[in-house]
């Protein structure tokens, strides 16, 4: 087991190659030096099941190994019950494609606080999620992964504690790390090795080893302002953070096998890339 890398959707160059068709996806990240791929579903699930099928076995056929982001209208922190009781069948509707497509994750923006508080929005959030991962059982789909997500902008609900209480909730349920995410919410808080390391052994302590060694993560820079995420940037930004280099070192160190989803502006592979070439030079 190694750590994976890959782009979250496939950035300018896959057009620039020649591409155009998400079928032919498996074959650039082949061309890129990549090894993993997260399927973007946040405006919804338009893939038909055969074709994410297909997409799948062509992946499988290339040692590439998927993901899936769910719509960015779930909430399952929404005071609406009729929102926040669809955020199941989106979620369900999720797990089916990734399901087709052979792979086992799928990444989930909690919601927001709105004008509850953050203890009365996490309650709900935990209510949706369980009823998420029995809906998943009962569909026969409890080898999918849910994996909610850390958030960049300070009234989501996604700080590292709400994220790791969510993932109490069943220990299917595996986190994904925004690390771009938790430094602009907390204005530029990542800095050195141990500000990465106090969140991987808070992994640990709260979940567990084996969430610890195969948690999901997503890494680009981000621009910041008092309320937390503006906008994705590029590795090329050196006003912003974070530096990936730390996190690579931390997870050789404790031998690690998390999956990397780069999410830069337009240069997610070769961002992608440039991670997975230093994490394999130590």
């Amino acid at each position: 087991m190694s750590a994976k890398f890959g782009p979250a959707g496939t950035g300018d160059s896959f057009k620039a190659l020649g591409y155009k068709t998400s079928l032919q996806v498996p074959q650039y990240l082949v061309e890129m030096g990549l090894d993993h791929f997260e399927y973007q579903c946040g405006r919804g699930v338009n893939i038909g099941l055969d074709k994410a099928n297909e997409l799948g076995k062509m992946a499988k056929e290339k040692g590439i190994t998927l993901s899936l982001h769910a719509p960015y209208y779930i909430s399952m922190s929404s005071v609406d019950e009729e929102k926040r009781l669809n955020s199941i069948n989106y979620i369900l509707a999720s797990a089916r494609a990734v399901n087709a497509m052979g792979g086992d994750r799928i990444i989930v923006h909690t919601g927001s606080c709105g004008k509850i508080t953050r203890e009365e929005a996490l309650a709900l959030a935990k209510d949706t999620m369980a009823l998420s991962q029995k809906a998943l059982d009962a569909e026969g789909l409890s080898n999918i992964h849910i994996c909610p997500e850390t958030m960049g902008k300070v009234n989501q609900l996604g700080t590292l504690y709400e994220v790791l209480e969510l993932c109490k909730i069943d220990e299917r349920i595996i986190p994904c790390i925004d690390f771009g995410h938790l430094n602009a919410r907390d204005l530029g808080i990542l800095k050195d090795k141990n500000d990465f390391e106090n969140i991987l052994l808070e992994i640990k302590n709260q979940l567990g080893e084996d969430r610890f060694k195969n948690f999901h993560s997503h890494f680009s820079k981000i621009e910041y302002t008092t309320g937390g995420e503006k906008r994705h940037l590029t590795f090329e930004d050196e006003v912003y953070g974070p530096n990936f280099e730390p996190l690579m070192e931390l997870v050789v160190k404790h031998g690690l096998n998390p999956t990397f989803v780069c999410e830069s502006a337009g240069t997610q592979a070769e961002d992608a890339k440039s991670m997975k070439d230093y994490y394999l030079s130590l």
